[in-house]
């Protein structure tokens, strides 16, 4: 018990040492002072401490076989999850309530949360979208905020120029999108790791600084206004009624995502991004073709951010570039790998955890940057595999004629 007070100590002192500039030191620009709350710094203290304790004696149970009851009902927390996603019985009625939730939800709240949950959902499709990519494929991508922008742009633009609606430019977001996937995923097709992450990374920068400056096109930084909200037959609509139908538009945007990527990850094309995630060398060494396999992960990838860009840019009415920062890449991806990397039902909970939960917590938006660093931090180490991992399809060889019937 004691070394396991030393260790928690140590922990404590050292989480305490990491989250000292935010927690104690704060610039009071008004007053021109530096404030020193050293009292968070005793609240920090005080629950790592005990936090590290309870994991350590958690682990330690597990370890020397000790089911103690905590330890028995988490098991049976797990195994419920798993039952709960492989049987019929238990997920349909499921369904069913959550289906009935989100086609009551936008009656039963005011407009303002209605549109929080039209932005969730478009990170759902995003996160859907970035799976493919990164979950499946394996491709690292840093700039996915980029195809994001283009099917936004694409709206502005050629709704500007031509005046075509929304319904005509959505798809065109959409094939925009996939054509720079396919542009970006050319020059990279031999490279991994590091190196990919750095040229997706500065994938996303370009578009941005271009879109930034190209002001004869894009406008600059003063953005693109004015730009039509989704139509219905011409129907007029107040910002109530738009918005409730930009929510159902949502709604089936989302379906129709997760339809398509589920059959995808069963298809001939989804079981060779997943060889190619799991090793590339012996995917190639099977006759898969490398160049084709990721450059249709690419632009399937971009095609479903192209297309809810469109989305995006009709439901704000106004884009810019600061739209589409960094930021944004990484809050998407931060769902792909929160969720599990591959998982459907994972990335929809992450993606709606992520966005949601900061829009119902801005009591605490001071610290949300630490809160957020530290649950991904806490998930790469006690959870690598995502809140849902990613469950492998297994097959069984059908029993030979005569086989088994010897007994």
């Amino acid at each position: 018990m004691l070394s396991y007070c030393k260790k928690s100590l140590g922990i404590a002192l050292w989480f305490v040492f990491l989250t000292f500039p935010f927690m104690v030191v704060r610039v009071n620009t008004l007053k021109d002072i530096v404030e020193w709350r050293w009292l968070n710094m005793l609240w920090v203290a005080i629950g790592a401490f005990l936090l590290a304790l309870a994991w350590q004696l958690a682990r330690s149970r597990q370890a020397g076989g000790d089911r103690s009851e905590a330890s028995g009902a988490a098991e049976t927390t797990r195994g419920l999850g798993r039952r709960l996603l492989a049987d019929p019985q238990l997920y349909r009625p499921l369904l069913g309530l959550l289906a009935a939730a989100a086609l009551s939800f936008p009656w039963l709240v005011d407009t303002y949360q209605a549109n929080i949950m039209v932005l969730a959902l478009i990170f759902v499709v995003l996160g859907l979208g970035l799976n493919i990519t990164v979950g499946l494929a394996g491709l690292l991508d840093l700039g996915y905020v980029a195809f994001f922008a283009v099917g936004a742009y694409t709206y502005a633009l050629v709704n500007q120029q031509t005046g075509l609606g929304f319904w005509a430019c959505l798809p065109l977001g959409g094939l925009a999108g996939c054509f720079f996937g396919v542009l970006l995923g050319f020059p990279i097709l031999r490279l991994r790791g590091d190196y990919l992450a750095i040229v997706t990374l500065g994938f996303g920068s370009i578009a941005k600084i271009v879109i930034e400056n190209w002001e004869a096109v894009t406008g600059g930084a003063q953005g693109i206004a004015n730009i039509p909200r989704p139509g219905l037959f011409g129907l007029e609509m107040s910002i109530d009624a738009v918005t409730t139908y930009t929510y159902y538009l949502m709604i089936g945007m989302v379906l129709f995502t997760i339809f398509v990527t589920n059959r995808l990850k069963d298809s001939r094309i989804g079981r060779a991004w997943m060889a190619l995630r799991e090793d590339e060398i012996a995917c190639v060494a099977m006759g898969i073709d490398m160049a084709r396999t990721k450059l249709s992960a690419y632009a399937l990838g971009a095609f479903w951010a192209g297309l809810v860009g469109v989305i995006f840019a009709a439901r704000n009415t106004y884009i810019n570039p600061n739209s589409f920062t960094f930021m944004e890449s990484a809050i998407v991806l931060s769902i792909v790998v929160l969720g599990g990397m591959g998982s459907i039902v994972g990335v929809i909970i992450a993606a709606l955890v992520l966005i949601l939960l900061p829009e119902y917590l801005r009591a605490f938006s001071e610290y949300r940057m630490l809160i957020f660093g530290a649950v991904m931090v806490l998930m790469m180490i006690f959870r690598p595999q995502g809140l849902i991992s990613n469950q492998r399809r297994s097959y069984q060889r059908p029993a030979a004629a005569g086989e088994g019937g010897n007994d």
